[in-house]
Formats: C-alpha cells, sequence, structure tokens
C-alpha cells in the first residue's frame, strides 16, 4: 500500500478515535479506553509522557502511539490500525477498522 495511503488512513483512524469518545458509539472504545487508562495510570507517568500530572481526553488521545497495522480478512489492503499509549504502559489498545470501502467500520478497545 502507497504510503501516502498509509498516513492518510492513519490520520483518519486517529480521527475517528476523537469523534468517537464520549459518543455511544465509542462508550466500549475510547470513552472506556480514557476513563480506565486515567483511572489506573500514576501522574509520574503522565509527566514523564505527555508534560501534566492529569491529562485532559482530549491529551491522551492526542499521545495515542501506532502500535501496529495490518490487512486483516486476507484483504490486499490495510484495514486494521491498532493504537495505543507510549512506553507500552498498558495491556490495551484502540482498534481502529476500516471496510474495503475505506470507510471507518468500528474503534474498538481491544486487549
Amino acid at each position: 500500500m502507497d504510503a501516502d495511503i498509509l498516513d492518510q488512513r492513519q490520520a483518519a483512524a486517529r480521527q475517528a478515535i476523537k469523534s468517537f469518545y464520549g459518543e455511544p458509539k465509542g462508550e466500549y472504545g475510547p470513552t472506556l479506553f480514557v476513563s480506565h487508562h486515567l483511572k489506573e495510570i500514576e501522574p509520574a507517568y503522565w509527566l514523564r509522557t505527555i508534560g501534566v500530572s492529569r491529562p485532559t481526553p482530549e491529551q491522551l488521545l492526542d499521545a495515542l502511539v501506532l502500535v501496529d497495522f495490518w490487512a486483516s480478512g486476507g484483504g490486499q489492503s490495510v484495514n486494521t490500525f491498532d493504537l495505543s499509549l507510549p512506553e507500552t504502559v498498558s495491556n490495551y489498545l484502540l482498534s481502529v477498522r476500516f471496510g474495503d470501502d475505506g470507510e471507518i467500520q468500528d474503534v474498538s478497545m481491544e486487549s
């Protein structure tokens, strides 16, 4: 897959995560991811990685890093992007799945 398309899909994945946050469709995805990590992770981690001891949900979502991406279902194009917090501080990630048409199909929290 073309590097430009990968960059576009990753940007779309990040935007989808943010748009799902706080919405019913994101209840068990970005919303749960943010609430869990804000509650469980110590302030020292946030200071080191983000620069504040208690980030806002937006700051936390902006800090996500790409963990992996792949083609699933035997497809020829990359359609799944996994993002999580830096320094592998968490076993959880946000998985963004694209359909064959390039549209976001799902954003879910995975372990």
